[in-house]
């Protein structure tokens, strides 16, 4: 037995509003919600997909880590959508070249490459 993957869960306090920055913004697709009003959801990108869950309180922020082929390119596509930048694309000494986005609910994506190979 092995396990195929894993999908992180990202509170929201609207549903929506985080697949539509995530599509907009972040440029994923092939969004779906469940409900109406939704009250789960998520987003799908090659192989990464987010799901986001409905709260009704204090959101607990998370930060993601997410892998790509190339974080400058990534950051090409997104830098002028409007997505919540943190910082722009920094090689670090831990071999990897990283950038941090914003969720609307406080979430912070922590997206870059493996600079080992480069």
């Amino acid at each position: 037995m092995k396990f195929d993957k894993a999908i992180p869960i990202l509170y929201s306090s609207d549903i929506s509003k985080s697949i539509a920055y995530f599509v907009d913004q972040l440029a994923f697709t092939d969004k779906w919600e469940w409900g109406s009003p939704p009250t789960f959801g998520g987003v799908h990108r090659e192989d990464v997909e987010v799901f986001f869950t409905k709260s009704e309180g204090a959101i607990p922020v998370v930060h993601l880590a997410l892998v790509v082929d190339d974080v400058d390119e990534y950051y090409a596509i997104i830098k002028n959508t409007g997505a919540i930048i943190l910082s722009v694309p920094v090689t670090q000494s831990w071999n990897m070249r990283e950038m941090f986005v914003e969720c609307p609910d406080g979430h912070v994506l922590r997206i870059g490459h493996n600079t080992s190979c480069d």
